[in-house]
């Protein structure tokens, strides 16, 4: 692992104060994201880092268990652990026309899945929460790491599968057929956003610490915007599977203006996600404010 502090002037040293440790995935949405933020590219006064890069369910699962500061996280996740960690307003995935999509061999209505093995990837991805909202009587869920849901799929291991990231530009090429888009389900009954990934951090951080990271973060996300290609060779070196056409695809899909800040209509559609998942009973209503007070 790597160490990303603040650029220091020639003249004065900058001390690290708080050295975080920084979770977040290979996808190449989270790598032009946070490339400015772990090179030094933005002030991040008193800051360091010690990134981790793993897929979106074992970030969960650190998280569950109050391994990392800082980190992404799928927003089915948040519900789960606001006791310890709040929401920072940038960083995250939400927008519209970007969820999940639930795929099969063959066209066939979703009620005949009752009882039928559905791949998921992932307990507490957004994924697996949109799913359960959308029809609770899907039971038999099967979780496996998202790259092998559409192969299982494909070979007949499981009827069907909630597919995320890249995955929505290639199942086509497998000979899958798109059963639901759980994103237009949720935008067009909730008339929502859909919130996918947002970034935590630990609320015993302190309120100073939290307000620097939130400030370099965006920043990062601002350094990406205004500088698209400084982050390519960061990308590619964590996609290499993908063409140069698809990581783009994916990084238009995910990163948003929402990227930069939530803003009220993304905290709405957070919100709404949070009280959708409480009263389905999937999760215990949160009484901790989820954002930096």
């Amino acid at each position: 692992m790597t160490t990303a502090t603040a650029p220091q002037t020639e003249t004065e040293a900058k001390p690290v104060l708080s050295e975080l440790s920084l979770g977040f995935s290979p996808c190449p949405n989270d790598t032009f994201i946070f490339n400015a933020l772990v090179h030094g590219l933005v002030p991040s006064p008193g800051l360091g880092f010690t990134p981790r890069l793993e897929d979106v369910e074992t970030l969960n699962r650190l998280v569950l268990a109050g391994a990392l500061d800082v980190s992404k996280i799928s927003y089915h996740l948040l519900g789960h652990v606001l006791e310890d960690y709040l929401l920072l307003r940038s960083g995250g995935a939400l927008g519209r026309g970007c969820g999940p999509l639930l795929v099969a061999r063959t066209q066939l209505d979703p009620a005949r899945l009752k009882d039928r093995p559905i791949a998921l990837p992932g307990e507490y991805t957004t994924a697996a929460l949109l799913l359960r909202l959308f029809d609770p009587s899907l039971e038999n869920l099967v979780y496996l790491p998202f790259e092998k849901i559409m192969p299982a799929v494909a070979d007949g291991s499981v009827a069907a599968g909630v597919i995320i990231h890249e995955s929505r530009f290639t199942y086509q090429g497998l000979g899958l057929t798109k059963l639901v888009d759980l994103g237009q389900w949720w935008e067009e009954s909730t008339g929502q956003p859909i919130p996918l990934g947002g970034i935590v951090a630990r609320r015993s951080l302190g309120r100073e610490v939290l307000l620097a990271l939130e400030e370099a973060l965006t920043a990062s996300v601002r350094h990406a915007f205004a500088n698209p290609g400084a982050a390519r060779g960061y990308i590619r070196a964590h996609s290499q599977e993908m063409s140069d056409a698809v990581c783009d695809a994916h990084i238009s899909l995910y990163v948003n203006d929402f990227s930069v800040n939530l803003g009220a209509e993304g905290e709405t559609a957070v919100r709404v996600l949070l009280e959708r998942a409480a009263q389905a009973g999937i999760m215990k209503p949160g009484s901790r404010p989820l954002f930096i007070s």
